[in-house]
């Protein structure tokens, strides 16, 4: 069974500039500092594009875990997709949508996925997964959405 949430971010920074922070593997490591996330293959620092993949090397809930995205998805500036190709999920799908605003720009971050283990994967994703992923998303957005809000 696949769960999913979205989380929406203001920023006062406009669509294009918001677009390339989220695709900014070097602001991905920073925002994520608390699980010690850092890109161990693929693209490691800069933009990651549309076909391009990174496997990030993290620690959640004190478990080393290693996961590979795949961007399968790019649309300048509104949309990009990127997917698990190989990972702790059964499947990991993260949509981001860009739109302006009057002030700035909002992010929509569309994420589904599926835990492994059926039965037993269901009830930990429905328990606390997606609220400990809804959190780790919703930190990451409101991160970049003020990373270069002070240079405006």
């Amino acid at each position: 069974m696949t769960v999913s949430f979205v989380c929406r971010t203001e920023s006062p920074l406009p669509a294009e500039q918001l677009f390339d922070l989220a695709r900014s593997i070097d602001l991905h490591v920073d925002s994520q500092q608390k699980s010690g996330e850092r890109a161990v293959g693929g693209v490691t620092s800069g933009l990651i594009g549309e076909g391009q993949e990174v496997t990030w090397r993290a620690k959640h809930f004190g478990i080393p875990l290693t996961m590979t995205s795949r961007i399968t998805h790019v649309d300048f500036p509104r949309s990009f997709t990127d997917e698990q190709v190989k990972g702790p999920f059964t499947s990991f799908r993260h949509v981001h949508e860009f739109a302006p605003t009057a002030t700035g720009s909002t992010m929509t971050d569309k994420v589904e996925f599926t835990a492994p283990l059926g039965v037993l994967g269901r009830a930990v994703e429905r328990l606390f997964l997606a609220r400990y992923l809804e959190g780790l998303i919703r930190d990451r957005g409101s991160f970049l959405a003020g990373s270069m809000a002070d240079s405006l």
